[in-house]
C-alpha cells in the first residue's frame, strides 16, 4: 500500500491513497488513537492495512512518519504522524477533497499535509 503526497484544487499538496483518494484526519483523535465508531464509520471509512501489507511512502512523504495502529475492531489502521487516515464517502473520484473542514460524527475532518499538519483553517 503506497500513500503520496498529491496537489489538489482548493487545498494543495495533502496525502492521498495509491487510487488518489484524498486522506483526512479527525480531530477528536488527537492523533492518537480511532474516536469514529458505529454510523461514522459508514461516512469515514479508516484506511486499513491488509494483513501482510506493508506500507510504502510515494512520491513527497516522509517515511518516518508512516505506520499503522490496532483497530478496536480488528486489523490494523494506516497512521500519519500518529493520526489514524480515512477516506470519505463524498469523495467520488480521484482529486477530490469534498470533505474538508467538515463537521460531521461529532468533529471537524481535516486532510492532512506531508509534513504531518491537519491543513486547519485560519480564522
Amino acid at each position: 500500500m503506497t500513500i503520496s503526497a498529491r496537489s489538489l484544487p482548493r487545498v494543495g499538496t495533502v496525502l492521498v491513497t495509491s487510487q488518489g483518494l484524498a486522506l483526512y484526519v479527525f480531530a477528536p483523535d488527537h492523533h492518537r488513537a480511532i474516536t469514529c465508531k458505529g454510523t461514522c464509520l459508514g461516512t469515514w471509512p479508516p484506511l486499513m492495512l491488509p494483513s501482510g501489507g506493508r506500507l510504502a511512502a510515494g512520491a513527497g512523504v516522509d517515511r518516518r512518519l508512516l505506520g499503522s495502529d490496532r483497530d478496536p475492531a480488528g486489523g490494523r489502521v494506516v497512521t500519519y504522524a500518529g493520526w489514524p487516515l480515512y477516506t470519505y464517502t463524498g469523495d467520488v473520484q480521484p482529486g477530490q477533497a469534498t470533505g474538508q473542514n467538515i463537521n460531521l460524527n461529532g468533529g471537524k475532518w481535516y486532510v492532512i499535509r506531508p509534513s504531518g499538519r491537519p491543513l486547519i483553517p485560519g480564522p
